[in-house]
């Protein structure tokens, strides 16, 4: 392996798993309070992800993270051994969010420029701010105070420091082995890592170098750290063996271990005392031999520790989205190649038993890899609404308001792409539920509220749809100084009675339109709200919108489950043919002429059904379409609903159901109505999926 590849493969694995803990520790600093720290509760893996960090960065020759979270770990190390009494751990959640945001600015950079990261080009002041402001949180847990010149000093001396250290650690990628060997306890130690992790060398050296702080490395079988592919593979078949010696005791040394990433196995075992100097002077003199082959130590009872059972998120693979996309492409083009054999018009009017069995398998296995692949590709929503809290957080300090963000069903799956599309909307919602809709904390005093406001994050599935709900308890919407505004803008006319208070509170989202009188950091431009329609719209979603004056606003998103495939049931229009989604029907039946009904006021057709009398709606007259029959008693009748609305389809006939791989309509052909996407079918025609959605508003 050229040192170039090792470098780039380095770079990826310090990318991916910094930017995992830097989450992991965002999360656990936004799940604090004044009262009720978890950054306090949670003291020592908070230490062991900023150390984990630290000597990545270290070793990675990034100066600026690494002094930053160098400087952090002595506040949380000084906070774990001391256990002061004047802890201000809102200032410290404070500091550490901004230590954060720093880091991932720099991920940023990193991932567009290394070498300018590593010659610190980012912003330098806002790194030496911080290192400051957390200099001078350390000195008043130490009850001393500082100047700003010594403040001054002191982020010099960590820099300075920081940068020798970091020149000298990662120089060719060496460790010191043949210094001499201090410590009261000595340890073997085997790691096996999970199969398909890839750079195996890497990871172990990357062990080393965080073990440096803690322990003297005596020896390393195999010895050749990064080294080339042979000693990957050595490393994948018979693991990473270190002998270490330390001050720690033996779990202290299983503990911090057992937080390597991907790590399978973990063997640690004591070294005993009287071995000490010939299992030194074996391994200076037979490093060949040992790299030919290691036999695992055999571990006391105590001293086996399999990494499942120390950290289950380790079994975790992380793979390119545009693999797992390239393989749901694959999978619709199987479901479409799969429909063209079962569908073969040459099969007509044969009697073929076996071939008929051997369909039946085939669609077995084709539904079966394709649930597979689309539950890869479900993720719970659950990181996309802790994002949620950061805002909630930030904005309630620039507002003045004090709010808690309560989050429910936060486990709930969707698509990995549904996700990406849900960040932006969920923001600018959040964001104008705290600065139009929470009061300050004396407006909801006066009003008999309780003095914090709530914001509520919920997801559910219903269906194939997942809703997303945004609830407020704030002031709601005020719906006549909408409609005024609207009415300003030429949005609706001014005499319109026809407008449902829903309708009213839609205009929200419309392009521009914004109540607010002045524009400040978070609104009155008018642009927030139409991302979330927009977004919306990409997905095949929809917005909703309901507010009570003085009690809140709810705003409800439904979106897809999936975007790839669904069950439809395929109905012919005359010489068409549409699919249904399967989720939208409840039940299909022919009916009776005596059960029609003609309503007078608007001349449209009724139906009574077990005592609910429901609308016919005629599709070869919504899509415009010649009909093989118009007669009611000849067709078929499809009855859809969608949320609490439920009509009746008629149409020529049901041809039956089948699995359609949803594709979007050509960039030039839109606003289609009562059209939400099309398929391709078995004899390579094309199909339009019906939007029952849209066909509600007829």
């Amino acid at each position: 392996m050229s040192r170039d590849n090792t470098m780039d493969s380095m770079l990826e694995m310090f990318i991916y798993e910094t930017t995992e803990l830097v989450t992991q520790l965002e999360n656990i600093a936004l799940d604090s309070n004044e009262e009720s720290s978890a950054l306090e509760s949670e003291m020592n893996e908070v230490f062991r992800i900023v150390h984990t960090i630290k000597g990545a960065a270290a070793m990675m020759d990034f100066n600026s993270i690494s002094s930053l979270a160098h400087s952090l770990e002595d506040a949380f190390f000084y906070i774990r051994e001391n256990q002061p009494e004047n802890v201000d751990y809102s200032s410290l959640t404070d500091v550490t969010l901004r230590t954060i945001d720093y880091i991932k600015e720099q991920i940023a950079m990193i991932q567009v420029d290394p070498d300018s990261a590593r010659n610190n080009e980012g912003n330098d002041e806002e790194a030496e701010d911080i290192l400051g402001e957390i200099k001078v949180f350390v000195s008043s847990l130490k009850g001393e105070t500082q100047s700003a010149d010594t403040q001054d000093t002191a982020k010099q001396e960590i820099i300075l420091d920081d940068g020798v250290a970091n020149a000298d650690n990662n120089k060719d990628f060496e460790i010191n082995l043949d210094k001499e060997h201090t410590g009261e306890n000595e340890y073997k130690a085997l790691l096996m890592f999970e199969d398909g992790c890839e750079m195996e060398n890497l990871r172990s050296f990357k062990v080393l170098k965080n073990l440096e702080d803690m322990a003297d490395i005596v020896s390393t079988n195999p010895s050749n750290i990064p080294g080339d592919s042979a000693t990957t593979e050595k490393i994948k078949q018979d693991g990473f063996e270190i002998i270490l010696r330390t001050d720690l005791g033996f779990e202290d040394v299983r503990n911090h271990l057992s937080s390597t990433l991907f790590l399978k196995e973990l063997y640690v075992e004591p070294v005993q005392k009287e071995e000490e100097p010939q299992a030194i002077s074996e391994d200076k003199q037979e490093k060949k031999e040992d790299d030919k082959g290691a036999k695992k130590p055999t571990p006391a009872k105590k001293a086996v520790a399999p990494a499942a059972q120390l950290n289950v998120k380790q079994s975790i693979i992380s793979v390119n989205l545009e693999k797992l996309d390239k393989l749901m492409d694959l999978v619709g083009e199987l479901v479409i190649s799969q429909e063209m054999v079962v569908q073969n018009s040459e099969l007509d009017g044969l009697v073929l038993n076996d071939f008929q069995k051997a369909s039946r398998q085939l669609r077995k296995v084709t539904t079966e890899i394709q649930d597979a692949v689309m539950s890869i590709r479900m993720v719970p929503i659950s990181a996309t609404f802790h994002k949620m809290q950061r805002i909630v957080r930030d904005m309630g300090k620039k507002l003045g308001k004090d709010v808690k963000l309560e989050l429910v069903g936060e486990t709930t799956e969707v698509d990995k792409n549904v996700v990406e599309h849900l960040t932006d909307p969920l923001m600018h919602i959040i964001r104008n539920s705290m600065d139009h809709g929470i009061e300050s904390t004396e407006d909801r005093i006066a009003l008999g509220k309780p003095a914090i406001g709530t914001v509520t994050l919920e997801a559910r599935d219903e269906g194939g749809d997942v809703r997303i709900i945004i609830r407020d308890d704030g002031r709601g919407l005020d719906r006549d100084k909408l409609l005024q505004k609207a009415i300003s803008q030429g949005l609706v006319r001014e005499n319109d009675d026809t407008l449902a208070d829903k309708d009213i509170y839609s205009l929200i989202f419309k392009p521009g339109f914004s109540t607010k009188q002045q524009v400040t950091e978070f609104s009155g431009r008018g642009v927030g709200m139409d991302v979330v329609n927009s977004n919306m719209e990409k997905i095949g979603g929809k917005v909703l919108v309901d507010s009570t004056p003085g009690e809140g606003t709810v705003i409800t998103l439904k979106i897809p489950l999936t975007l790839a495939i669904i069950d439809g049931m395929k109905v012919q229009v005359g010489d068409s043919i549409f699919v249904i989604p399967i989720t939208s029907i409840k039940e299909s039946f022919r009916v009776d002429t005596s059960s029609i009904i003609l309503d007078d006021c608007n001349s449209s057709e009724m139906i009574m059904i077990r005592g609910e009398c429901l609308p016919i709606l005629r599709l070869h007259d919504y899509y415009n379409l010649q009909s093989a029959t118009k007669n009611l008693k000849k067709g078929i009748v499809i009855i859809v609903e969608n949320e609490s609305n439920v009509m009746c389809l008629f149409a020529d006939k049901v041809i039956g159901e089948q699995q359609v791989v949803v594709k979007p309509l050509p960039k030039y052909i839109k606003d289609v109505k009562g059209i939400s996407g099309c398929t391709v079918m078995g004899d390579g025609s094309v199909c339009l999926i019906s939007d029952v959605t849209d066909m509600f508003k007829f």
